[in-house]
Parts: C-alpha cells; structure tokens; sequence
C-alpha cells in the first residue's frame, strides 16, 4: 500500500468502528531491566552522559526490544502503534547529550514500526495497522516561568520549539509514518509549536498526513496544567481541522470520561482517549487490570463517545487486548454537525451567541 492508500484506509476504518491504540511503552520497556550498556549499545558507548532511562535510545541500540512491542501491540488487536519516539527532540534529549541523534531517532523510529505495520498488513489484510508518529510535549514550556521569582521568564522560545520540532516531524514523514500524534499535551502554546512545524512541511513539498491532538487533564481540576478547559483546548487547536482530537494520561479511565464526554460533544471530528491504567498507587505503579481498563472503554464506546481509544501509562498488551475486545463491534461515534458560530478561547470557552 503507498500512504495514500494507508490514509484512506485509516479514514475507512474509523468510519466502520472504533480504532484501538497501542498501550504504554515505558512500562514495557522498564520490564526488559536493561543496562546501562544496553542504552548505550555500540554506537554510544564512550558518550560523555548518562542514558540509563532515555527509552527513545533504544530504537538505534536495541531496535529488536522496539520491533518486538511494536509486534505484541499489533498482535493484542491495535490498529495503530506510536513510534518510540516522545522524548526525540533537541530539547528534549538535550538532557542526555545527544541532539545530534535527533533525526536518526525519529527516522529509524518510523521506518521500525512502519516494517512492522506492513508485515500484520500483509498477514491480515482486512484489518491494516498503521503508525503514528508520537511528539510529546518537551520538558520546557512556553507558558509557564520555570523561576518562581520571575513569572515573565522563560527558558526558550518559541521559535526554538517549533524549530526543534520541524526537525521531529520531518524525520518522522521522511521515515513512513501515517499520522502525527501531538500527545500528552499540558501547555498549549507547545502544541501550538508542533502543529504550526507539522503544517508548515507541506510548504516544502511533503504529503500533508493526518493530525491527531492530545491533550491532558493534570488533576481533577480539569484543566490542563497551563489552565485550559478541555473545552478552551479544543477552541484553541481546532483551526488546524485535526483528524482526531482527544485527551492521554494523568488520569484513569474513571475520572477521565467528563472531559471525554464534552470534547464528544462539542468536537466537529474524531475524539479519541487513551487513559492511565487507573492512578498510581504509593509506589508508582498501576494497579488497574486489563478487564477493569477494558469494561471502563467499553461503556464509552457503547455511549457514544469515541472514535479511537487504548492505553497510556501503566496499560499493557494485556490491557490493549481487552480494549480491542470491548469495542469489537461497537459503532463508532458520530461526529456532530455544530452551526458555525464565533468561538474564541482564553483559559475558558467563549462563542458568540452562546
């Protein structure tokens, strides 16, 4: 299939039933119990920086552990698997020395999953897998001072955001992603950085691909950590017409489902969700079980408000199957007709006549 074809089929699919995502990585990769020297490999082993811990490494030292959760995802019944790739960005391996191995890790990110994409399209032609690319949010923020005692600072700008991920999201399309996945969004003005990079490549002559937002709801609260409502998100980010626009992380399934429900509801497009395995208990670890997390999906499936859902932190190939069984069958929800109307957004939703 050339991307093309994978994009209408993607399109396709998500008018026929609910897409299921991929599960967690990091929990997974932290089962392996790897070295130091596993994250180092060949290629980093006289690195000057740590890189026990830099999970994204591991798609140029140890590709067998990517392809291999790439494989069990595919094989729990997801349709779409994300790249390893949501800390690889300049800034973000910054931390580790290594933004020179930007475009490598994104590149080689996509090519590992899109071979593993092919090969369950090929054994099973009727339910074609797809990739996404996975940008995170960075460990910088745009709107947030990281100096208590200057609320006006900032630690970089917003140029440098969107160039570090102009240069994400190329290597991303140039390696054989289908959609770009902006995730685990908690300030907007990131995002607002990544989308205008995605956006931008098709000024330099790359296929335009699908876009999918997600947000996240930090606490109870329910805003993000920057003070958006679920419903000033969606009023913020909808000129860039996404495919998809949901919510990840922070929260279980439970607490999750009213900010799922007003995105459902206000939405002109696909809303999509893949909640933590429950909250973490005191030692950092989830204790939901698949069939919790998979009953959880299923009454939002059933009540119509999803269009793609699967797992974040703590779920497992374990959890991804029971999702995949849940919804098996389950209409996908109806994308509304809203009337055009003037909706603007500050750390609330304002429309016009509302």
């Amino acid at each position: 299939m050339t991307r093309a074809d994978r994009i209408a089929a993607l399109k396709a699919a998500a008018q026929e039933r609910v897409l299921v995502l991929d599960g967690s990585w990091g929990v997974m990769i932290q089962r392996e119990d790897l070295s130091e020297e596993d994250f180092r490999g060949e290629r980093f082993a006289g690195h000057n920086h740590p890189q026990k811990g830099n999970n994204d490494l591991l798609i140029l030292t140890r590709p067998d552990i990517i392809a291999d959760l790439h494989d069990r995802y595919y094989a729990a019944g997801a349709d779409i698997s994300e790249t390893n790739t949501f800390s690889s960005t300049s800034i973000g391996q910054a931390d580790y020395g290594l933004e020179s191995a930007v475009r490598d890790l994104n590149f080689e990110g996509a090519r590992i999953a899109r071979e593993v994409a092919d090969r369950w399209t090929e054994k099973e032609p009727h339910k074609p897998r797809f990739v996404a690319g996975s940008i995170g949010p960075t460990n910088r923020t745009l709107s947030i001072s990281p100096d208590v005692n200057d609320p006006g600072y900032r630690a970089l700008t917003f140029d440098e955001v969107y160039a570090a991920y102009r240069e994400q999201a190329r290597a991303l399309h140039e390696g054989g992603v289908d959609i770009f996945l902006v995730e685990t969004i908690f300030d907007t003005l990131n995002a607002k950085a990544a989308i205008k990079a995605i956006l931008d490549l098709q000024d330099e002559g790359y296929e335009p691909l699908p876009l999918w937002i997600s947000g996240t709801i930090t606490d109870r609260s329910g805003r993000t950590l920057s003070g958006q409502t679920a419903e000033a998100f969606w009023h913020s980010v909808r000129h860039a017409k996404p495919f998809a626009i949901g919510l990840n992380c922070a929260l279980g399934a439970d607490l999750m489902r009213p900010y799922i429900a007003e995105l459902s509801r206000i939405a002109d497009t696909l809303v999509a969700a893949f909640p933590n395995a429950g909250l973490p208990n005191a030692m950092g670890e989830y204790d939901e079980q698949p069939h919790e997390t998979g009953h959880f999906i299923e009454e939002w499936a059933k009540s119509g408000l999803v269009n793609i859902v699967g797992g974040c932190c703590g779920t497992t190939p374990e959890h991804i199957a029971c999702v995949a069984r849940e919804v098996a069958g389950v209409a996908p929800r109806v994308v509304p007709d809203r009337p055009v109307a003037l909706r603007l957004s500050g750390l609330e939703p304002f429309e016009v006549g509302a």
